[in-house]
């Protein structure tokens, strides 16, 4: 099997390529040692199987990044038989750095200069053929999304006339390089001796310490490479100059602009929805937009599932019956293990199933970066990182992707902020809780779902408020820095690619996230209905927990059941009301309300006012993640400290304001 690598900078095509390649034949890891996760595929072509590497993508091989890192470690020093560097036709100039790069430790390249068709619209033309005699490896225009240009590409799999184009520098570093990779020639054998020597110059300890490591000899001891160098270490600006001066100088001979205001309709649009005025008014209408249709779209189908399940309930209880099973089993599994299972799944996936889409929409759109792009300034005053506004977005579809996603921060310090911070932006987990209880003491049960999103959306602007709080006093105090600068690219307006929506918000988020949740769903069933079944003097346990809890959580507006509600829901938040319903009626079993309107009376009748629903709100927006995230931010954070710290940071907050609130109340 031969082994192909994809590399690009960001939103190049590089993943529709690696789709239309390997079709459904790929999965997704991690690669040894990073939270960085990999995808790889296979396909075959004239009898010959190759696995294909979907590398993360960079804009440079001086990695900044554990992405670019791990880009620009398997291109320096692992295995493989060839290198597809993908490229943007509409901007090539900026492409061809990483090319030039690549050039330099390989030959083995094909170039794939993608989306030839937006080009070709913005009256964009690449002559393809001078492009190849220039850099001498094959180039191939393609349009990946279309599959236009795939046969060519596969063509080329097997091609070995590479003579590969290499930067020339001014001459005394030219001679330098020269002089070096003429004396590394048998010393660094499966390494590029020009690149190795490029690299000695352009001193990089970290790279360095890679390459010493991968040859198993330390050069800078080696006295001829000393007497080589001879104070030429360390002169990085000049060899970046040099590699943009040559791409430019490419980019002249081979791009011709028919219409030199090709951008004008974006930066158009830009100016708008990147303005000061505004952009932060845009996104919250955008925000409201999607929560009204992730609200008003998963009514319908969540109760679907509902019956579906209880009509399954029933035949999964008789065959539990028919096997002979004792009461006991069946009523831990079906009363017990069943119905928090299901019940996660019909509150769960109705909305991660158009919320995931709807953000994948945006990302495809090229709205995402520009979302950074106006909150940079914002994190920027809370000596955070601008990228925080992505993991941020991300958060609202569910928290351990938010969190997982703050891996594009390059800072070690801020990448632990926007971790520590993602809780407070309410998942789709959330939504169902806060939904119901704005609907029953705010806006009334027979009102319409615009005054519902509404509120929610003041709610979660109440989060983001809280996200730059937090962020802002984490950076001044235990986590203390300078932020760091960072390039951020606003990517051309696109037309979303359907097919590859479905595919990455279904398979690779919201499948994802539901199995998680499942798997932790399935032992919190089985606890919950033990402690609701085990009775003591006809109380159960759960009952002398919430009567335990009872006078601290009286102090934050609350009372036990609620409080314990919010503990048991830590495997999934969807199971809180459920909890909370089958401890005030004692029923020993999650139950389903049949309406609204006798939830309303159920919790009236437990003392419930307008401060509880206030503080219920509150507490729903500020407490302990989900176990899901819990587990996620152990594993991107690697310390069990970050993630009990993570728990107790916003558990603290919101049993603060919670505490104003119920104090408030008791004055007024």
């Amino acid at each position: 099997m031969k082994t192909i690598a994809l590399v690009g900078n960001p939103n190049v095509g590089k993943s529709t390529l690696f789709n239309a390649l390997t079709g459904l034949h790929q999965h997704t890891g991690n690669w040894p040692g990073k939270t960085v996760s990999n995808t790889k595929g296979q396909f075959s072509y004239n009898d010959i199987d190759y696995e294909i590497y979907d590398l993360p993508g960079t804009y440079s091989l001086n990695a900044h990044s554990q992405e670019e890192e791990v880009a620009r470690n398997f291109i320096c020093f692992e295995k493989y038989d060839l290198i597809i560097v993908v490229c943007d036709a509409v901007c090539l100039e900026r492409n061809l750095n990483l090319v030039l790069q690549t050039l330099e430790i390989t030959n083995k390249v094909i170039i794939c200069v993608n989306l030839i068709d937006e080009a070709k619209k913005k009256k964009i033309k690449i002559d393809l053929n001078q492009l190849e005699n220039i850099l001498g490896v094959p180039v191939i225009g393609m349009s990946a999304r279309n599959k236009d240009g795939l046969d060519k590409l596969l063509n080329q799999l097997e091609n070995k006339n590479f003579n590969a184009y290499q930067v020339c520098y001014n001459l005394n570093l030219q001679q330098t390089i020269d002089e070096l990779s003429v004396y590394l020639k048998d010393k660094v054998k499966d390494l590029n001796p020009r690149w190795v020597a490029l690299n000695l110059i352009n001193f990089d300890l970290n790279l360095y310490e890679k390459i010493k490591i991968y040859l198993d000899l330390d050069l800078l001891e080696d006295n001829n490479i000393k007497k080589i160098l001879a104070d030429k270490l360390d002169i990085k600006e000049e060899i970046t100059n040099s590699i943009i001066k040559k791409a430019e100088e490419i980019s002249k001979k081979v791009v011709i602009f028919e219409n030199e205001n090709y951008n004008h309709k974006d930066q158009k649009i830009d100016k708008i929805i990147t303005s000061k005025i505004w952009g932060i008014p845009i996104m919250i209408i955008m925000l409201f937009c999607i929560f009204w249709l992730t609200i008003k779209g998963a009514n319908y189908p969540s109760e679907i599932l509902f019956d579906l399940f209880a009509y399954m309930e029933t035949y999964l209880e008789k065959f539990l019956i028919f096997i002979n099973s004792p009461n006991w089993v069946i009523d831990i599994l079906i009363s017990g293990i069943y119905r928090v299972l299901t019940w996660v799944i019909a509150v769960m996936l109705p909305p991660m199933a158009i919320f995931f889409p709807l953000f994948t929409l945006l990302e495809d759109l090229g709205f995402l970066p520009r979302i950074a792009f106006n909150l940079d300034g914002v994190f920027k005053k809370c000596c955070a990182c601008g990228k925080q506004a992505l993991t941020m977005c991300m958060g609202f579809g569910c928290n351990a992707v938010g969190v997982c996603g703050a891996r594009i921060i390059d800072s070690p310090r801020e990448r632990l902020i926007a971790i520590l911070t993602n809780v407070f932006v309410p998942c789709n987990g959330r939504f169902p809780t806060m939904i119901t209880i704005i609907t029953i003491f705010f806006v009334g049960i027979n009102s319409n779902s615009f005054l519902n999103v509404l509120i929610l959306t003041i709610v979660i602007l109440l989060g983001v408020l809280l996200t730059f709080l937090t962020s802002y006093i984490l950076s001044k105090t235990i986590l203390k820095g300078i932020p760091s600068s960072f390039t951020l690219e606003l990517p051309p307006y696109r037309k979303p690619q359907v097919g590859s929506i479905i595919i990455r918000s279904i398979l690779d988020r919201t499948l994802f996230v539901l199995g998680r949740a499942v798997i932790i769903a399935v032992p919190a069933g089985a606890l919950i209905w033990i402690l609701g079944n085990i009775n003591i003097n006809d109380l159960s346990l759960l009952n002398y927990i919430a009567d335990f809890l009872e006078p601290f959580a009286r102090l934050i507006g609350l009372d036990g059941v609620i409080l314990l509600s919010f503990i048991l829901g830590f495997p999934a938040n969807e199971i809180v009301i459920p909890i909370m319903l089958m401890i005030y009626l004692s029923t020993g079993q999650i139950v389903e309300f049949e309406s609204l309107e006798s939830l309303k009376q159920v919790l009236v009748a437990n003392g419930w006012t307008i401060k509880t629903s206030i503080c219920m709100l509150v507490f729903s927006l500020c407490h302990f993640p989900c176990s899901t995230t819990c587990l996620t931010i152990k594993k991107e954070t690697n310390s069990y400290k970050w993630m009990f710290f993570a728990m107790l940071l916003p558990t603290i907050i919101g049993i603060i304001i919670c505490l104003l609130i119920n104090q408030i109340f008791i004055l007024f």
